[in-house]
């Protein structure tokens, strides 16, 4: 094995390997290439697919340009990842941080005039909370570089997210033109399409909204670990941006390798179910010969009856009012099992009651 360049640690461990009877695998990186890419975005209630093109950008964006402008704020200020590189080829520049944010870098600093860098120099960090998969989202506030003295708006606070969380926090809506508007029942439903449309593609979505603050003087101090300063609601719902990340092209014939020697693969993502559903499909974990059953009707999740199904998607809301006799139960009667939008500690869980069942993991 040492000759292959495999370190082993724990050598009975291999042993145990050899007698594999379930696979939980996480899907970005795993069964996908972790080479994202921005392929849609939806804002000023239109869906655009985005070149990396700044002509075309511009082009498409011509009479939406306050929306637009709004928008790309927001995707440049609202996160952590930063290039470590000056490569002239933007797509192959390297960059510190999570696979979702380096491709909308990117695509920012190929489409928008100054560098996302030097940008964020003009709007400086004051206070930031991390992306939790808890909340799932993450947000930062920002010092607003030329606040209008009548407002007093000294801050921005940015936020990105899963587009579930994000749309129940917003109140109002940027138009095409720019207008802030009360969001109503035809806003959401063309969110829905959209977020529906490209999840069934194998898209990762996220949501993007903003809200100035004109509370807090200048010289204001924020300590968001052990004060609130503010309620999360009545936020700006900004748009949407849709990204693609490729399935590897080994996992298929891997995944009926597994089939046929009597391993079962159980897809475990913190994905949306739709998104999660697609990518399984395309992976062959979920496989056509079979009526699907899923539990997910975007954006709310409804129980179904099994019926005669194979496959099922159980997200990570409906996990967490199961017993964890009920989870067996999923994890007994169900060969394509697909759990979405699951925590670390849902993970765990589910490990764990495929092992009370008997079943030797690999995770």
């Amino acid at each position: 094995m040492a000759s292959k360049n495999c370190l082993v640690k724990y050598l009975e461990a291999v042993e145990t390997l050899g007698s594999t009877s379930t696979i939980c695998s996480d899907k970005t990186g795993t069964l996908t290439q972790n080479r994202m890419t921005v392929e849609h975005c939806y804002l000023g209630g239109h869906i655009y697919r985005m070149s990396h093109v700044k002509e075309e950008v511009d082009a498409d964006t011509q009479d939406i340009q306050d929306c637009w402008q709004a928008y790309n704020r927001c995707a440049r200020l609202c996160s952590r990842t930063e290039f470590t590189d000056d490569n002239p080829d933007i797509m192959k520049r390297a960059a510190a941080g999570d696979a979702s944010e380096t491709a909308i870098l990117r695509f920012m600093e190929s489409v928008t005039d100054r560098p996302v860098m030097q940008y964020r120099q003009g709007w400086p960090k004051v206070a930031e909370r991390p992306f939790s998969s808890t909340t799932k989202y993450q947000f930062s506030i920002h010092r607003n570089p030329v606040p209008d003295p009548n407002l007093n708006n000294n801050f921005t606070l940015v936020m990105k997210g899963a587009p579930e969380r994000i749309i129940k926090l917003c109140s109002t809506i940027v138009t095409a033109e720019g207008q802030s508007v009360p969001m109503n029942d035809r806003h959401l439903a063309e969110f829905e399409s959209a977020y529906r449309e490209w999840g069934s593609m194998g898209e990762r979505v996220l949501a993007f909204c903003d809200t100035e603050f004109t509370q807090f003087p200048t010289d204001y101090k924020f300590d968001l670990d052990n004060e609130q300063h503010f309620e999360l609601d009545n936020f700006r719902f900004l748009g949407l941006v849709a990204l693609i990340d490729p399935p590897r092209a080994t996992v298929p014939d891997a995944v009926a390798k597994c089939r046929t020697a009597g391993i079962k693969v159980i897809m475990v993502t913190g994905d949306h179910p739709i998104t999660a559903q697609a990518i399984a499909k395309m992976v062959g974990i979920f496989t056509d010969s079979h009526r699907r059953s899923t539990r997910i009707q975007d954006p709310k999740v409804n129980r179904v009856s099994r019926g005669n199904s194979a496959s099922i998607v159980v997200p990570g809301d409906e996990l967490a009012h199961m017993s964890d006799p009920e989870l067996r139960e999923i994890l007994h009667d169900y060969r394509e099992i697909v759990f979405a939008r699951t925590s670390p500690q849902q993970k765990l869980r589910i490990v764990e009651n495929c092992q009370f069942l008997g079943q030797i993991v690999a995770v």
